[in-house]
């Protein structure tokens, strides 16, 4: 087994867990998972959880013709979003949150950065997200396809640093183990490359749609964004008692650097910034010394045009000491600047955030203008 460590994961259910018959939520699987979450919590540690099981939960309850329309289906995910919602609940005395998302949502700027706030707040208020994707609303265009890679795009917006899929085989083995007898675990993979992909089958689950190709490509797209990934077999209790213990019974992909590095290579040199937001001493101090995140009292200019979600300069007296996301428009914060934060209501009508820039989607640099 093994040995890892964590402090904000997305684990991802699938509906051959929740659902097992193919037509109900069950708690057969679920308790031991339940259990490694309220423990997790207990530890200080964060969860997301990325639950499959709506449209299996939901097939009960609608009847339907042959075959079923994409409203009958939607309809049924509709059902069935509920039911899977409530038997999450029911394992936990904290509140659980339904968070629904499409690709639409991930790929858009000003919505993926709500997405960010909003988990961020749940997490911040004791709540446990429950993320699915949005199957009454999301047609093929819209939708992410499987609930392995909405788990990975769950875990970047969240800025988790491991991802735990649950799966219905132990891992990753040299073959597939259901066909080959000879096939072994493979307990650690350094980077995922042209073998690995070719180690994945097709659909492993009559209820799901995620294979084991598509566990790779969650794998993938977390650990070169500096994730660790796991896959364990979400059937075998004693799976969860290990990772309590810092143990992976399973499979566990490395992330090729670290969260920290991919976040600020990103930040520095992939997003183009669009304006420029110049803060006093008392700002920069508090930046660059106390690792706070930016408020708009510390704000005396603005300048350029940006939306919220779109990169930023900050600047002191000439000189770029940081570059982060803004939270808020040039427009907004030509209002607000100066303002303490309980003032930014009464300005614009509402508030996005107390923040300008979260100290989360900032990154400090050191080069004169």
């Amino acid at each position: 087994m093994n040995q890892f460590s964590w402090q904000r994961a997305v684990i991802k259910i699938g509906s051959a867990l929740i659902a097992p018959d193919g037509n109900q939520c069950q708690a057969k699987f679920l308790l031991p998972i339940a259990r490694f979450i309220t423990a997790s919590r207990e530890a200080g540690k964060e969860v997301i959880v990325v639950s499959s099981g709506s449209v299996a939960a939901g097939r009960s309850k609608v009847r339907l013709n042959h075959p079923a329309s994409i409203a009958e289906k939607q309809a049924m995910a509709a059902i069935g979003q509920m039911q899977m919602m409530a038997n999450w609940q029911r394992f936990f005395d904290f509140p659980c949150a339904q968070v629904l998302l499409t690709a639409d949502d991930l790929h858009d700027r000003t919505r993926y950065v709500n997405i960010k706030n909003t988990l961020r707040e749940l997490l911040k208020h004791q709540a446990l997200p429950v993320v699915n994707e949005n199957d009454t609303v999301a047609v093929n265009e819209l939708k992410v396809g499987d609930n392995d890679n909405l788990a990975a795009y769950t875990a970047l917006v969240a800025e988790a640093d491991t991802l735990i899929i649950c799966s219905d085989i132990d891992g990753l083995y040299t073959a597939d183990p259901r066909k080959d007898a000879s096939a072994t675990l493979i307990p650690e993979v350094e980077s995922i490359n042209d073998s690995i992909y070719a180690l994945a089958g097709g659909a492993g689950s009559s209820v799901g749609t995620g294979g084991m190709r598509t566990k790779i490509e969650a794998a993938d797209k977390c650990t070169q964004s500096g994730i660790q990934t796991v896959i364990v077999n979400g059937r075998s209790g004693h799976v969860f008692d290990a990772l309590l213990e810092g143990h992976v019974s399973g499979t566990l992909f490395h992330a090729t650097q670290s969260g920290n590095t991919a976040r600020r290579l990103w930040l520095t040199h992939t997003l183009k910034t669009r304006g420029v937001i110049d803060v006093d001493e008392g700002a920069r101090s508090a930046i660059e010394q106390k690792g706070a995140s930016l408020l708009p009292s510390g704000i005396h200019g603005v300048s350029g045009r940006f939306r919220p979600g779109d990169a930023v300069e900050i600047r002191c007296q000439e000189q770029v000491i940081a570059k982060g996301l803004s939270l808020y428009s040039d427009t907004e914060l030509n209002q607000i600047k100066g303002m303490k934060s309980q003032q930014i209501r009464d300005a614009l009508g509402y508030d996005c955030s107390e923040v300008v820039v979260h100290r989360d989607d900032l990154v400090l640099l050191s080069r004169a203008i």
